[in-house]
């Protein structure tokens, strides 16, 4: 019984104990990825059942607010969700937003900002280049304020994210494995939850949004290895998936809701090219624009002589 007792408080979420077999100490990251993903979830569910009925709306009957104010909603939430990861990490692991990645470095936020809106840019300009896509032209009503508070909301998506998987994750799996294996496994930890958003994806088109995924966390977990921080990171996965959905117009990671954007870009067609339904993410065209982006930041990375962490994962 006492063997079973200990078994359960090293892999308890709710501790931060790291005296035990590394396999065992994987297992107990794994456990508190999903413990704080479903926690923060919960709550913030709570929040907008309250917040429904708090305004006369019970969502038990489907009594919503309309679909613009139901994405701000959702996309605000994430605040709650950051609070709620924040607060584990402070009170479980017993660490500091330093720790976390959040030094005083926030500057470099716009770093990623700059790189996401190349990587952005070149990617569907690619995809364009197949003729799979189609422009035809500018929204004549253009929703400005609803797209800046958009901005807002993929701010605190983006960062909530990485807080979850750069963050937290891989923080703590670096401090038991190589740097490359904390990076594989805090990668899987981020497709698996994509995964969901794959369902009307044709077969050879979720494959490729599997590769775009495993490659794209990649890249965030290199700039956060590069940059020894969350800011760059943060910037850059916040900037790709506004630009994708509000000012552009593409369908973002399986969501085909029509929103309020700047430019009108459609799909042609079904195919690996543009990705379908889901989206320019499950391109092979933008699998091979991360992937050379990848290599690029390998290649500097040998050549500057980055940090040993670095390197590791470069080889």
């Amino acid at each position: 019984m006492s063997k079973i007792k200990q078994f359960i408080k090293n892999i308890s979420p709710l501790n931060n104990r790291t005296d035990m077999p590394v396999m065992l100490y994987v297992v107990k990251v794994v456990l508190i990825f999903w413990f704080i993903k479903l926690a923060a979830e919960l709550a913030g569910e709570g929040v907008v059942m309250g917040v429904l009925f708090a305004t006369g709306r019970n969502p038990l009957n489907g009594e919503m607010f309309d679909p613009d104010t139901m994405t701000l909603v959702m996309y605000y939430g994430y605040i709650l969700l950051i609070g709620v990861m924040l607060l584990y990490w402070k009170l479980f692991q017993k660490k500091t937003l330093s720790q976390l990645g959040f030094t005083k470095k926030a500057g470099t936020y716009l770093i990623g900002v700059s790189a996401g809106i190349v990587l952005t840019a070149v990617s569907v300009s690619a995809v364009m280049l197949t003729g799979s896509l189609t422009y035809n032209g500018v929204f004549e009503k253009i929703n400005t304020t609803y797209i800046i508070l958009m901005l807002g909301g993929f701010i605190c998506q983006g960062a909530m994210e990485e807080i979850l998987c750069r963050g937290i994750a891989l923080n703590l799996l670096k401090e038991r494995l190589p740097v490359p294996f904390a990076v594989m496994i805090s990668t899987a930890l981020f497709v698996i939850p994509h995964l969901s958003n794959m369902s009307e994806a044709e077969g050879a088109i979720a494959v490729f949004a599997v590769i775009d995924l495993i490659l794209i966390s990649l890249i965030f977990s290199y700039v956060t290895l590069r940059f020894k921080n969350l800011w760059v990171a943060c910037g850059l996965h916040s900037i790709w998936n506004f630009i994708l959905f509000n000012i552009l117009g593409l369908n973002l990671s399986g969501n085909d809701t029509l929103t309020s954007a700047v430019f009108d870009i459609r799909s042609a067609g079904s195919n690996i090219m543009n990705g379908g339904v889901y989206g320019i993410e499950a391109s092979a065209v933008t699998a091979a624009v991360l992937a050379v982006s990848l290599g690029v930041c390998f290649v500097l990375s040998r050549k500057r002589k980055e940090v040993p962490a670095l390197k590791a994962l470069a080889e």
